[in-house]
Parts: C-alpha cells; structure tokens; sequence
C-alpha cells in the first residue's frame, strides 16, 4: 500500500487537491529559496572531469542504472554517491577497481549494487562530496561520475538531468515531489527523457510460475508495467529498507508463493538468503548522443 503522501506526489487524487492547496506557500518558499542557493552559489572546480547523474523529483528516476551504463563505458572511474538507507556515515571506500571493501549496511543498496555491477570501477559514499572528491583523485581516478548530483550546485560539473514520464504533480516540495522548481531543469547541461533518450530494458532472473513482489524502493508502481505474469501480489517496504528472512519466507508460505521476486536494488540486501528470490534486471539503453557529448565534456577537461 502506497502511503498518502507518495501517492499524492506521483498518482495525486482528487482528495489530494486541498492538501497540496494549502501548502502550496510553503512550496513557494521552499522553492524560491533553492533557485536562489542555486543563482548565487559559487563553484569550485576540481581539475578533474565530473559527471553528474541527477533528477528533480524525489525519489527513483533511473539514476543508479544510469551511472551504471555510463561508468561501463569508461577507465579509472570513480562513482560518488551520498549512500542513502546505509547504517553507516562519513566516507566510506565501497570499492576499489572492482574489489568489494565495505557490506551493503556501510554502504546502502544503491551503491552496493553500482559496485557489484562494476568490476573495473570504484564506489565511495559520503554525506561530504567534495570531500569524497578530493579523496577519489588521491586513488587515481581520471573520470568522477556524481550520483544525484543535480543540487550539488556547489560542484563545477558537466549535469546529466533524468525526466521521467507521466509526471502528473509538477509542484515542488512539500505539495509535490519536486525538489526545485521544474524551470531549473534549464540548468542542466544535458537532458535525459525516459523513452526518448534513454529506455529501459527488463527481464526477469530465475522466474517461477507464482511470484510475491517484494521491493523497497521509491514509487514502486513504477515497476507495473514491468511485471511478468506469475505475480500474485506486492508488498512494499519504505525506500532503502532491509529485509529480515524470516518475514519473507512467512510471505512466501501466506501465499503459497514459489519465489520473492525483487529488483536488483532489493536483491544486494538479500544475498545470504536462502528462499527462493527471482530478480528484476534492469539495463538501461541510452542514446548514442548521450555518450558523446559526455566523451567531449570528458577530452574538454582533459
């Protein structure tokens, strides 16, 4: 069951409207006072060429499998990412050129699964980027690739911005789910829209004939249309939450299920189980324009 407010932010009702009426001032603040950190900040630049990987809704926008594709695609990277839902804080080395340094409760979810899904490239997390920065360049990274980096307007940085589809709530926090205002996407260097210029593409890991979705992941009706036959309910846990076996393999036996099936993003926080998982698999397929604009942003810094 979707909470009120991530329904009123992504399939808002009719209900929603007077709610999101009266805070619609608060919204106006809140939204002003981000145009105008963003206007008057200044940049620090690193000598180092930095991508960054970002959106303007809270929540999932296909960042993680983004900054996937495009650190495949280049030597001596380094992915930097705050490292939401993690049990740890301060910078934590997930990674180094492949080699796994720290668990998925040190790192989070979404990092954890960068690092595994990256053999050549490393992971690190840290509330300070700019710290995290400075480290990355001390371990010889050639290439920083920033994960939800977009309000880091303290950072010179070539701005990657997703847009997803099917927005249907364009007003900023807290009467919607934007972070700025939805103008401040001008920002951006560069614009990424869902089925456009980038697509995703999913198949289904170890499928069995009756599945129990299981996810902790941000907007989870997303995954709809994505859903093999076989899925004979959902449950959803709060975005970045850890999973405890035994209530999965109880889900399993409420519904005479033969499987969990999850996404990647679930899957590195149950990797020690030993109930049946089926896992979503998510690549994205990103427009060759993308990559070279981002190969000339990288020889421009270079």
């Amino acid at each position: 069951m979707k909470s009120f407010f991530e329904q009123m932010y992504f399939l808002p009702k009719w209900y929603h409207i007077p709610l999101m009426g009266v805070m619609l001032p608060l919204s106006f603040i809140y939204g002003t006072g981000m145009y105008l950190r963003r206007k008057f900040t200044l940049q620090k630049s690193y000598g180092i060429p930095i991508v960054s990987i970002g959106n303007l809704i809270v929540g999932g926008a296909g960042k993680t499998p983004f900054a996937i594709e495009v650190a495949s695609k280049f030597e001596n990277v380094c992915i930097i990412s705050r490292g939401y839902g993690r049990k740890s804080s301060g910078l934590v080395e997930v990674s180094y050129k492949g080699e796994i340094l720290a668990n998925v409760k040190r790192s989070g979810d979404e990092p954890m699964l960068m690092a595994l899904s990256l053999p050549n490239a490393s992971v690190i997390v840290s509330e300070e980027r700019n710290m995290a920065i400075r480290f990355a360049k001390k371990r010889g990274a050639s290439l920083i690739i920033l994960d939800d980096g977009f309000n880091r307007v303290n950072i010179e940085k070539f701005d990657i911005l997703l847009e997803p589809k099917n927005i249907a709530n364009y007003f900023p926090f807290p009467s919607g789910p934007f972070r700025e205002f939805y103008f401040t996407k001008k920002y951006a260097n560069l614009i990424a829209k869902e089925e456009k210029t980038f697509m995703r593409k999913v198949y289904i890991e170890n499928s069995t004939q009756r599945m129990v979705l299981v996810t902790a992941i941000s907007n989870p009706q997303r995954l709809d249309r994505f859903l093999p036959e076989g899925v004979i309910d959902k449950v959803y846990y709060d975005d970045h939450a850890y999973f405890d076996e035994k209530s999965l393999k109880e889900l399993l036996d409420k519904y005479e299920a033969t499987s969990i099936l999850c996404t990647s993003k679930d899957s590195v926080k149950m990797k020690n189980f030993t109930i049946p998982i089926s896992e979503m698999k998510l690549k994205l397929i990103i427009d060759n324009d993308i990559m070279v604009q981002i190969e000339d942003y990288i020889k421009q810094g270079t």
